[in-house]
């Protein structure tokens, strides 16, 4: 081969792989070009560049959704606290007429019990002048005692008003009389005895209540004076 021919060879070859010296070219992909062409220039103008996302928020706007959301779970807890106190109320509520319920629901089959035993109250009354060994006498007792029994099973029990203070919660009286023997105000004789259920009311009682009494000897003594000075006083005829 000639001279000419191999300097041209030469020279091929120097164009492929380009100066002596030098990396060969790299591909680089389209959106890697961009990225690093960009933090390239921005190295090289000396320019910071902001990062996107929450970090690059304004932090007055971040305090402001903080305040926010603390306001917000605030809220939220109360309204939590208030409806477990209701739900706690309305329990116990339940629960409050539940026991009542239990405790009150024959009141109206043993209110009328009552008059039963009021009727074998009278006709033991009415037997007291017979023996003590007269069957019937003893029948009426038993019947009257098994009554009683009942209803005490049943947490009734009467009310003692002879003797005792007028209590208008418990006493209904029907009948006042004047006497100086008690202090006014106080319970003679009881017409019908009453009860109670559970400590409540189931019947109140018909009692004779104590007045005071009025002095007849200090308004007779008046009465006299002023009578004989009418006739002391009258003319003669």
């Amino acid at each position: 081969m000639d001279s000419k021919g191999h300097e041209g060879l030469k020279a091929k070859s120097v164009e492929e792989t380009g100066p002596a010296g030098a990396e060969p070219a790299v591909e680089v992909e389209p959106g890697e070009e961009s990225s690093d062409s960009a933090s390239a220039q921005g190295a090289r103008g000396g320019e910071s560049v902001a990062p996107s996302g929450p970090a690059g928020r304004d932090p007055a706007e971040l305090s402001r959704r903080l305040e926010a959301s603390e306001k917000e779970a605030r809220e939220n807890y109360e309204r939590l606290l208030r409806v477990s106190a209701e739900f706690e109320n309305f329990k116990k509520r339940q629960a409050r007429e539940m026991d009542d319920l239990r405790k009150f629901a024959n009141q109206s089959l043993l209110r009328e019990m009552l008059s039963v035993v009021d009727h074998m109250e009278m006709a033991l009354q009415a037997a007291a002048d017979r023996s003590a060994q007269d069957p019937l006498k003893q029948g009426l007792a038993l019947t009257l005692r098994e009554l009683q029994r009942v209803l005490e099973k049943f947490h009734v029990k009467p009310i003692e008003a002879e003797g005792q203070p007028f209590n208008p919660e418990f006493h209904e009286a029907i009948l006042q009389e004047e006497t100086a023997a008690v202090a006014p105000n106080t319970v003679l004789r009881v017409m019908q005895r009453g009860y109670l259920l559970n400590d409540r009311l189931l019947r109140p009682a018909l009692v004779v209540v104590s007045a005071a009494a009025v002095d007849s000897t200090r308004e007779g003594g008046s009465g006299g004076n002023r009578d004989s000075g009418t006739e002391r006083d009258r003319p003669p005829a």
